[in-house]
């Protein structure tokens, strides 16, 4: 699906939460989320975070799968050592003004290709700029998310630079922006007789493709055919959808 056209926010997108109000207990599995993400993506280990903190590896062993929490102390000093604040553990999410304009639109935050691969809930400091759709296009969109991926931010958009594009040539054209849908991670076509095309984790690279899956390995098929069909062998324990970052719902190329 394409749309015509992108208005960029000049503005910093307000800060607000899925809540009224954000207490300690959100807070806290909130940054227990995000430390897992670290350590899964290979940025922390266990006793790195003991030797910043001071806090023994078991204690925070225990804190990481939720058998145990933090004080408010020791929630400070993980926070310094990982280089946080409190209001990065919020999601951004733009809040619209009053003018009949801003009441008519909605907007998504532009992130990098690894915000968008890796984080769950996106952070302040990761918004590039925000993508601004017209009220109700992002509501029409219907999901195909596993239990997993529930509880991701579902919205992002990605600027995608020509050296990616060429391989969807000419339906993704360079510099062009994509909305990606993070609760569609799975690969039933959306519309029947039309393949999806999906933001794919290809190694620790974000690439869009056709995807199909074959004998325990994800097909990646170009739109371009001077390019080369890719082939992923799943690891043992692996889904499909753990190496999709979601259906493309939106193409937006501009000339």
């Amino acid at each position: 699906m394409t749309f015509p056209g992108e208005k960029k926010e000049s503005s910093y997108p307000l800060l607000v939460a899925n809540y009224p109000q954000m207490n300690f207990t959100q807070m806290h599995e909130r940054l227990r989320l995000e430390l897992l993400r670290r350590i899964q993506r290979g940025t922390l280990i266990v006793s790195l975070l003991a030797r910043q903190t001071g806090f023994g590896q078991p204690h925070l062993s225990n804190f990481l799968h939720s058998r145990r929490q933090l004080s408010h102390e020791a929630v400070d000093r993980v926070l310094a050592s990982q280089h946080l604040t409190a209001a990065d553990l919020l999601p951004a999410i733009h809040h619209s003004g009053d003018s009949p304009t801003d009441m008519e639109s909605t907007s998504v935050p532009i992130v990098s290709h690894a915000v968008a691969l890796f984080e769950p809930y996106i952070r302040p400091s990761a918004v590039h700029s925000m993508f601004r759709l017209p009220a109700g296009v992002l509501q029409s969109l219907h999901t195909r998310v596993s239990n997993p991926r529930r509880a991701w931010q579902r919205f992002v958009a990605v600027r995608i630079p020509s050296a990616d594009a060429l391989a969807m040539d000419p339906l993704v054209l360079p510099e062009a922006t994509v909305l990606i849908d993070r609760h569609y991670d799975s690969l039933v076509a959306y519309r029947p007789s039309r393949p999806n095309v999906y933001a794919v984790r290809h190694g620790s690279h974000l690439t869009l493709r056709y995807v199909e899956f074959l004998s325990n390995r994800l097909v990646l098929r170009p739109h371009n055919i001077a390019f080369p069909v890719d082939l992923i062998h799943l690891e043992l324990g692996e889904a499909p959808g753990d190496l999709l970052a979601g259906r493309i719902a939106l193409i937006v190329n501009e000339l």
